[in-house]
């Protein structure tokens, strides 16, 4: 699922492409991924594009008359950029918005179709997509620490609870923790002054660092290989291979459609986390689907 550094990317490259241009217009390939019937597609075609954001994980598109197209990604839904006059992959197309300076695609690899896209009208409507979580950027380490332990959870669940943290997911809170020296199973009320300040820290730099480091890759082009398994990244999605930092080889725990990845060395003192250990955890700490990390 793309994450807030991609996210944020996807957003940068939209901006420069279509804000003050017209929506041409909407064609939907796939009628499941449009969520909504109020206001009708008919509206949001001919107006010009006021700004585009980033929701959380979800990215906005506004357009004059506060109509909004609210577009989530969820794990296989991606954004191309396409001249006009090229056809989009016919197959894995949801849907497609022309302008006069291309064509965006809204794309979805797989048989699980969860990419979705709303359209709505109004401030109000739009903030009913607001999950409530906190950009790190807006918070200091006392209201970090504070939202943190609201509940006693795991440390990988509060970070991916889009209630209590913006645009963290899966990926990136693997690495979040590593850095930090953090176990992904400590427990939120457990964690001391000193390693909740450490986790805000390494929280701030990871994503910061990451979404630099895609800004850099993209460049003036569109984004393009957004995946949540970067070759870069010390631990997420590298189960085997050697931690960058102590050459130990990477652990993971596997639970329903998720995977978190640890050096045990680094952030667990040794101790190999196996999946049996979590079981007392999961109901009450733990992801059960991956629509939960949304």
């Amino acid at each position: 699922m793309p994450e807030l550094p991609d996210v944020a990317v996807y957003v940068e490259a939209l901006e420069r492409r279509v804000v003050g241009h017209r929506l041409e217009e909407i064609r939907l390939n796939s009628p499941f991924v449009l969520r909504t019937v109020v206001p009708p597609v008919a509206e949001a075609q001919g107006r010009r594009v006021t700004g585009v954001r980033r929701l959380g994980k979800r990215i906005v598109i506004a357009l004059e008359g506060e109509i909004f197209l609210v577009l989530h990604l969820m794990i296989a839904g991606r954004l191309r950029w396409l001249a006009r006059g090229i056809r989009p992959p016919a197959r894995i197309t949801l849907a497609t918005f022309a302008f006069d300076t291309g064509v965006l695609a809204f794309t979805e690899a797989g048989t699980r179709k969860r990419a979705s896209l709303h359209l709505v009208q109004g401030p109000a409507a739009l903030a009913a997509f607001d999950r409530g979580g906190a950009e790190l950027d807006d918070i200091d380490a006392a209201a970090f620490a504070a939202r943190l332990k609201q509940e006693n959870h795991t440390l990988k669940r509060a970070l991916t609870d889009p209630r209590l943290f913006s645009g963290i997911g899966n990926a990136y809170s693997d690495e979040i923790l590593h850095r930090a020296r953090l176990s992904p199973l400590a427990l939120t009320h457990k964690l001391s002054t000193e390693e909740t300040e450490r986790l805000f820290a390494s929280a701030k730099s990871v994503l910061a660092e990451w979404t630099e480091r895609l800004r850099r890759e993209a460049g003036e082009d569109f984004p393009e290989g957004v995946t949540a398994f970067r070759p870069q990244m010390a631990v997420h999605g590298r189960f085997g291979k050697p931690c960058p930092d102590c050459g130990s080889p990477v652990q993971r725990i596997v639970y329903a459609d998720n995977e978190t990845n640890y050096c045990a060395n680094c952030q667990t003192r040794g101790t190999v986390l196996a999946d049996r250990a979590l079981s007392r955890l999961l109901k009450a700490s733990w992801p059960r689907s991956i629509d939960e990390l949304g």
